[in-house]
């Protein structure tokens, strides 16, 4: 696919049924290919995940022409287990960005859709002030840390997040400082 025009804005209720379906399309892709970040349809990520960041004002999507091609969330709030992580900066998450469930329809891989959105969050960030933007990722879920580190994202460390009842007992910890 041809890298396309990429327009990225907040999320509204009308998106909500196309979220959902990129959610369910990136899963139903992972089924067939290797699933580095266990994702589950139905289960992680869902329309409720959706719902969740529009409600927190946090969700946003990524659109080529009129389809949503991709998705993540930015939150002012850790997982319970960053507190584990060896950061490059304080934790004061009135100044930090956390990047949640970025998504891209498996139709636009490779298509700079996760770059944008990355770019996105720190621009956002910049806006707000922030210091840095953190983000977790399945250890060893290889395409993935290789997007972050192309985008400047620097390796800190691995915890547990507490999913291993899901067979995900790390994940790796990145931060970008701005």
């Amino acid at each position: 696919m041809v890298k396309q025009d990429i327009q990225i804005r907040k999320a509204v209720e009308a998106d909500l049924e196309c979220i959902e379906r990129l959610y369910e399309d990136a899963c139903d892709y992972l089924e067939t290919h290797r699933n580095y970040p266990g994702w589950k349809k139905g289960i992680y990520p869902a329309r409720c995940d959706a719902e969740k960041g529009l409600m927190e004002n946090a969700l946003y999507v990524a659109q080529t022409g009129k389809r949503i091609v991709g998705t993540l969330m930015l939150k002012h709030e850790p997982e319970e287990g960053y507190k584990n992580g060896k950061w490059l900066t304080a934790d004061d998450y009135e100044h930090i960005y956390v990047v949640y469930t970025l998504a891209v329809h498996p139709g636009y891989l490779k298509c700079g859709v996760g770059t944008e959105l990355l770019l996105f969050a720190e621009q956002a960030a910049r806006e707000e002030e922030c210091v840095s933007l953190r983000l977790d990722v399945v250890k060893d879920n290889v395409p993935a840390e290789r997007l972050y580190q192309k985008c400047g994202y620097q390796f800190v460390g691995t915890v547990s997040l507490g999913y291993e009842a899901y067979g995900l007992p790390w994940y790796n910890l990145y931060e970008k400082l701005l």
